[in-house]
């Protein structure tokens, strides 16, 4: 099994700046790659980024690619997602993934373990 916690979401204005994090535990082969998805109110679930555990390769979606930015710290089983330059179509509760491949995905259907979000606001 594996575990997730989701911290760091808030109420922030356009322009500025958030970092999310996602403390990890549980067996670590079940956590070969991390992604961060995003829901706004009455839309699907959709992907923010990815990163990999041992190989550090990450994949951003074109709407966020030169503001957010994926990393990991090993050492304390935590994956972040730094926010910069938010916008208000940046509204969501922001949720942390993982599945057990070490191939990145895009797809919600491949993460196996979910965390129970955290909600980020960006006021214009």
């Amino acid at each position: 099994q594996v575990q997730l916690v989701e911290s760091g979401g808030g109420l922030v204005q356009a322009g500025g700046s958030l970092r999310l994090s996602c403390a990890a535990s549980g067996r670590s082969d079940n956590r070969k790659t991390m992604g961060w998805f995003r829901q706004a109110s009455g839309t699907e679930r959709e992907f923010v980024a990815a990163i990999s555990w041992t190989a550090g390769s990450f994949y951003y979606a074109d709407s966020v690619k030169g503001r957010f930015t994926i990393s990991r710290d090993n050492a304390r089983n935590t994956v972040y997602l730094q926010m910069n330059s938010l916008k208000p179509e940046d509204t969501a509760v922001y949720y942390c993934a993982a599945r057990n491949s070490v191939v990145l995905s895009t797809a919600k259907d491949n993460y196996n373990y979910w965390g129970q979000g955290t909600q980020v606001t960006v006021s214009s």
